[in-house]
């Protein structure tokens, strides 16, 4: 059995935090110390913090047809790939206040790829880069019908411009690690699908 690690929020003490920067994300500079394994507390550091706060991702899956739905769109993180920057990815976005992780999901399918699923299976959540960034992401499969699937959504305001594409599950699952697929909610999500296709298929 993995116990969870020894110590806690408690053991670490925030001195200060500093805003470094704030417009469509923001940065804090977090000055703070924290006990160490030898059982001491250590010296004060500074750690900057990319705060993104609580996100949602799904994959769409369609298991009368062993379809997959994802979703491509421009990167600007992606610049220098191979590929480019425009990515295949699951459908996300970010918590609002007052909104559930399943209230997101349902939001963002339908702005992005205009689907409505008939059942949202929760698969786990993982933070993203805890190495200097809260982001944490909730991850979903929504089952669905995804023979008329297909076309570019977005919210022009916010510059999305998004394409739907729908794929046979065998050639996703091909191409899975070969670097088509290069984000981690994307990887996650089909992986865990890859392992519960059978199931989802036999439950029909």
């Amino acid at each position: 059995m993995i116990e969870k690690p020894e110590f806690t929020r408690a053991d670490v003490e925030i001195i200060r935090r500093e805003e470094m920067y704030k417009r469509f994300f923001r940065v804090e500079k977090v000055f703070l110390r924290h006990k160490l394994f030898n059982g001491d507390w250590g010296k004060e550091i500074g750690r900057e913090l990319f705060v993104r706060g609580e996100a949602v991702a799904v994959v769409l899956y369609d298991p009368v047809r062993d379809l997959i739905g994802m979703v491509e769109q421009f990167r600007v993180g992606a610049l220098a790939e191979p590929n480019g920057p425009w990515c295949y990815e699951v459908v996300a976005g970010m918590l609002e206040e007052g909104e559930s992780p399943e209230d997101v999901a349902r939001r963002e399918l339908k702005e992005e790829a205009n689907i409505e699923p008939y059942t949202l299976e929760y698969i786990c959540n993982y933070l993203s880069s805890p190495g200097g960034c809260d982001e944490k992401l909730h991850l979903y499969c929504g089952l669905c019908d995804l023979s008329q699937a297909g076309g570019i959504y977005g919210l022009p305001e916010e510059g999305e411009d998004i394409r739907v594409h729908v794929f046979a599950a065998d050639e996703v699952f091909a191409e899975l690690l070969n670097g088509m697929f290069n984000n981690a909610a994307a990887l996650i999500c089909l992986q865990w699908l890859q392992l519960n296709r059978s199931r989802l298929r036999a439950a029909l």
